[in-house]
């Protein structure tokens, strides 16, 4: 079970007075930062700005400049933090357990601070100390019963204690206090997905209502609809994320699995799964229906070259392997 973190992310300004605030908001951060290279302030916001957008690597290179100007500014020091704890290929032994004494020093002069006691209680749950990180959270919460991220860190401790029906209330308790969090109703859905149970679709449609156009969010809904034999509402929202995204392969695989195992339309199906590898050459689920295809109309030659690609590049990919092997040994 994939194990989900969130981490509030604020704009800030810390060298500039209020009017230089309003100005900067309207100039080219990247034009100043040649102007000023070493200014503290646009450093921290830029990095700010770039964590927000999950570009960790030029996050970092702002987050540790700053760092390293003044490794005293708690603002420095929270963004290099930010940084370490969230980055994709983190270390527990050492971008966790660093941004952990980073947080534990900002707690120090800002003790309740809910923002650094979440974040310090999330590198306890990737060390598996839930101990530890349940007392920051209900600390957190004793200071702000309405923060909304201590009951979203809760829902990711009792999920991975695979006590669902705890991360369920705790997920819905976020969403009380912001009925805008879209993320915690595709957790919600997918909780409930994960049991064959139809509400998750509710859930899904509230996530949609809010990020519309937001192409992971229509796939939730789509595929949702896909599992509870809805096929016809799950192709018009496949069909608008291609039109958000022409390469969304994901999308282009799963209407070929609905032309070929709803409609029984193979010519299509396999129209669209070669669509899905025009985008994505190396994605190996596309790979095998086509061969599924292959198979269907006859074309034995056609279906074992397709399983050969889906193990070229995941030879572990057992459905793959057992068609391969069957075809192989009826010959």
């Amino acid at each position: 079970m994939k194990y989900i973190f969130l981490v509030i992310l604020f704009f800030m300004l810390f060298s500039c007075g209020e009017n230089n605030k309003k100005a900067i908001k309207n100039i080219d951060l990247d034009s100043l930062l040649v102007i000023y290279p070493d200014s503290l302030g646009l450093l921290i916001q830029r990095g700010n700005i770039y964590l927000k957008k999950h570009d960790f690597e030029k996050a970092t290179a702002d987050g540790a400049k700053a760092f390293r100007l003044d490794s005293n500014n708690m603002e420095a020091r929270l963004l290099f933090a930010d940084i370490l704890n969230n980055k994709p290929e983190r270390s527990l032994t050492t971008d966790v357990s660093a941004a952990q004494r980073h947080y534990k020093a900002a707690l120090k002069k800002r003790s309740k601070d809910t923002k650094i006691l979440i974040s310090l209680a999330s590198t306890y749950s990737q060390q598996m100390d839930f101990e530890e990180s349940f007392k920051l959270i209900n600390k957190a919460l004793r200071i702000d019963k309405r923060y909304r991220d201590a009951y979203v860190l809760k829902g990711s401790n009792y999920l991975f204690l695979d006590k669902r029906d705890l991360a369920k209330s705790s997920y819905e308790t976020a969403v009380q206090q912001d009925p805008k969090f879209f993320e915690a109703y595709l957790m919600l859905g997918s909780l409930y997905q994960s049991e064959n149970n139809e509400i998750c679709l509710e859930y899904y449609r509230t996530a949609v209502s809010l990020q519309p156009k937001n192409p992971e969010v229509l796939f939730s809904l789509a595929y949702g609809y896909q599992l509870f034999n809805q096929p016809a509402k799950a192709l018009v929202l496949y069909r608008k994320m291609i039109q958000l995204d022409t390469a969304y392969y994901q999308a282009l695989n799963q209407i070929g699995v609905i032309k070929q195992y709803n409609y029984k339309e193979i010519d299509s199906a396999i129209y669209y799964y070669k669509s899905a590898l025009q985008s994505e050459p190396r994605f190996v689920q596309a790979w095998h229906n086509l061969g599924m295809c292959y198979e269907e109309t006859g074309d034995v030659s056609l279906a074992f070259r397709a399983y050969g690609k889906a193990l070229k590049y995941d030879p572990n990919f057992e459905m793959s392997r057992e068609r391969a092997d069957k075809l192989k040994n009826a010959r």
